[in-house]
């Protein structure tokens, strides 16, 4: 999945952007309101991280304008900004969840995951098609209810891409854009050596290919 970080503290940013890659995130980085705009406007994000002492423009102001253009995307409040008052401003005004600085990242990945649940539509924290299940927070994959195994982060990426939405056929670029982010080198290959892994590991009719198209899990029973 692919995640818009937008902070100003270099330090902080780095820090967080570096555990979301290790978290198995495209994680891209912005330091400021009017470029985090921009990204939003031409390139899909499934959540965005946002800061709300900006430059530029202010992160309220900058949530303001997501929502104002009816754009669902999940969205978390990172700041040192704890009052109540803004608490409210920012939940009112469409944020999905607020956490206040400093934080443990595991407690900021287990709101993303639980965002996300919230936003697909789901309780269980497991994504499943009836074949394949996945937990996003242990990245450990059964088929068939049998032991569960461990996928590396770019096997759990792009399998997690295809199980959030199984039945449908993603091309490589697509694929591409839910495991790499920014600066990320992309072999001519990656997609094609990260499928043959995974069907390695749980079987060759777990990942369809759809020729000339692209890839897809079926939607199950």
């Amino acid at each position: 999945m692919r995640v818009l970080l937008i902070e100003d503290d270099p330090m902080i940013g780095d820090a967080i952007q570096g555990a979301l890659r290790d978290a198995s995130y495209a994680a891209d980085w912005v330091t400021d309101g009017l470029s985090a705009i921009m990204t939003l406007g031409c390139q899909h994000y499934d959540l965005v991280l946002l800061d709300l002492s900006l430059p530029g423009k202010d992160g309220l102001e900058v949530l303001a304008s997501i929502r104002a253009k009816d754009n669902p995307i999940p969205l978390i409040i990172i700041t040192a900004r704890d009052g109540l008052d803004d608490r409210l401003r920012g939940l009112d005004g469409g944020a999905d969840d607020y956490l206040s600085k400093p934080f443990q990242m595991a407690e900021l990945l287990a709101r993303m995951r639980a965002v996300l649940r919230r936003k697909g539509g789901t309780a269980t924290p497991v994504l499943s098609n009836g074949l394949v299940s996945l937990d996003p927070s242990t990245k450990e994959v059964s088929v068939n209810g049998g032991c569960p195994l461990q996928l590396s982060n770019r096997e759990f990426s792009l399998l997690q891409a295809l199980l959030v939405r199984p039945g449908a056929i993603l091309s490589r670029s697509e694929l591409e854009d839910r495991i790499y982010g920014w600066g990320e080198e992309v072999e001519s290959n990656a997609v094609e050596y990260l499928i043959h892994a995974l069907r390695r590991k749980l079987g060759s009719e777990v990942i369809k290919n759809v020729r000339g198209i692209g890839w897809m899990v079926s939607k199950g029973a």
